[in-house]
């Protein structure tokens, strides 16, 4: 394990750097503090640092009622891919997941993103749909944990 601090985005601060990672590795969705701030109602985000430098953020959305089906997100920024710290995010944001009663996992994943893709292939997602979201240009890929 490395020395990753993980914190639950609960200020400004923190809600500013889920913020920043995701709109640097999700450059196509740029998301508002706005809409943050309503993700962080309803998924359980995550920031990871390196003591007080930002290396990541995870999201997981849980289960909704109709389905036992959970979406697990971990994005490192490309300085600090490599080292382990996609794995460590990963495996907290799965073992929150099926703390929350997922039964199946899925994950999803800008087509443009290679790095995530090898890592979820790797991890053993496999894909099960691909699309835009209106006024986008590059596909979605939905991946399932087989």
């Amino acid at each position: 394990m490395s020395d990753l601090r993980f914190q639950q985005p609960d200020d400004d601060v923190a809600l500013r750097d889920w913020q920043y990672v995701h709109n640097v590795i999700v450059p196509t969705h740029i998301l508002s503090m706005d809409e943050i701030r309503e993700r962080a109602q309803r998924h359980r985000l995550e920031v990871a640092y390196l003591g007080d430098v930002l290396v990541g953020c995870s999201t997981v959305r849980p289960p909704s009622d109709d389905t036992l089906t959970a979406t697990v997100i971990a994005r490192v920024l490309a300085a600090h891919r490599g080292q382990g710290f996609g794995e460590e995010l990963y495996a907290r944001a799965l073992d929150r997941a099926r703390e929350l009663g997922a039964e199946v996992i899925e994950t999803v994943i800008l087509s443009s993103n290679e790095d995530g893709l090898r890592f979820a292939h790797k991890h053993g997602f496999a894909e099960i749909e691909r699309y835009l979201l209106p006024g986008e240009t590059i596909p979605w890929i939905d991946l399932r944990l087989a």
